[in-house]
């Protein structure tokens, strides 16, 4: 069997949708004019995205506030945010570049998805009846909505063992919609395991020593499917990926691996293009990646594809990383990504590649590049 690929989910929001996200913000335009472009933004996503030869399509999360937000709030801006929740949460994040994200905070339980992620992924279904590929979806994991309840207090009525078994809940409910609506695969997005070992005094959660209670809460709702199943559920963790910027590069996967494989999904999406040492991440891949995680053997996808470059890879240096992942990773363990979602916030400028309608050619052509570059790393190492 060739090397697999696949993407992470997200693509840049073409600049007339960022507007009317905008737009619809400052309360210039009515909801169904954000659907119309949001609609556009998707149909299109699905099509070129069809055209790269990628296997399994996204509709690159056009709809969605956030890769993190979607369940809770229907734009950045907080146009729609829960009932039940604050806009002055927890930093979730702050980039090297010094700007940041911010998630809400919960005042009140229970704590219910306001839209699910299979539901923008019905709506997309449609557009890739023709191409001859099928659909996959991104969903956020537990470990990041966690951060909704207050780090060091408490919601009145509402205990967090009540609000955790309440989050496994819905986070379940999440992947099997996608299932049930026609996804192959399902990827939960965890790029706050290398962020929890970051210990950053401006941002107290990433000092509380959170990775084995992030671990342990996304393996309760993994342990709800069989394994079977789970081989089409993946983990995808980076160091962030937002207006052409990281958050936790510096913290090396050593203080992420081996935690990262102890979930017991199928196949992992792990950032490694823009690694500066990727032999030594190789090996530790090598040496913690089971193959059998309670019934199922665990595939890891390497990062070939760098998001935040406008510079698009070649096949060939696609083909000679993974050739160079192959000595440390056995063959039948090994895939092919992007080191992230090309623009997991919906207000993103992409500001080295100049605009977001540029950075979407460009996405298109990377992706095309690790396709290509697989292909050829397949038939030099005869799989």
């Amino acid at each position: 069997m060739p090397i697999p690929t696949e993407v992470v989910g997200s693509l840049p929001r073409p600049q007339y949708l960022q507007k009317a996200y905008a737009d619809y913000d400052a309360d210039t335009i009515k909801e169904d004019e954000l659907i119309a472009a949001q609609d556009k933004a998707a149909e299109d996503s699905v099509h070129k995205m069809a055209q790269t030869g990628e296997t399994l399509l996204t509709d690159g999360e056009q709809r969605a506030s956030s890769f993190a937000t979607y369940p809770v709030t229907d734009t950045l801006g907080g146009t729609g945010l829960a009932s039940n929740l604050a806009p002055d949460g927890q930093y979730f994040a702050i980039f090297d570049d010094g700007h940041h994200r911010q998630l809400p905070r919960l005042t009140s339980g229970p704590l219910k998805y306001k839209t699910y992620a299979y539901e923008n992924f019905k709506k997309s279904v449609p557009y890739a009846k023709g191409t001859g590929h099928a659909m996959k979806s991104a969903v956020i994991a537990p470990s990041m909505l966690y951060l909704l309840y207050p780090l060091n207090g408490t919601v009145e009525g509402y205990s967090k063992e009540q609000f955790v078994a309440d989050l496994v809940d819905e986070c379940e409910k999440d992947i099997r919609g996608c299932f049930e609506a026609g996804a192959k695969r399902v990827s939960i997005d965890f790029t706050e395991g290398r962020l929890a070992s970051k210990n950053d005094p401006r941002n107290p959660w990433t000092g509380k020593e959170l990775l084995k209670t992030f671990v342990d809460l996304n393996n309760k709702v993994l342990e709800r499917f069989s394994a079977k199943e789970r081989e089409n559920i993946g983990i995808h963790t980076c160091p962030g990926g937002d207006c052409d910027s990281v958050h936790s590069g510096e913290v090396p996967y050593s203080s992420l691996l081996p935690s990262l494989f102890a979930m017991n999904a199928g196949y992992f999406l792990i950032q490694l293009a823009s690694e500066k040492d990727k032999s030594t991440v190789y090996k530790q891949i090598g040496e913690s990646i089971r193959r059998d995680a309670n019934g199922v053997k665990q595939v890891a996808f390497i990062g070939v594809i760098n998001p935040l470059d406008p510079k698009v890879e070649t096949a060939g240096e696609v083909a000679d990383a993974l050739i160079e992942a192959s000595k440390y990773i056995a063959k039948d363990q090994l895939g092919a990504t992007d080191d992230c979602g090309f623009s997991p916030f919906s207000i993103d400028v992409k500001p080295k590649h100049g605009n977001p309608d540029f950075a979407r050619e460009v996405a298109m052509k990377k992706i095309k590049a690790r396709i290509d570059g697989a292909r050829i790393a397949s038939e030099k190492l005869d799989i």
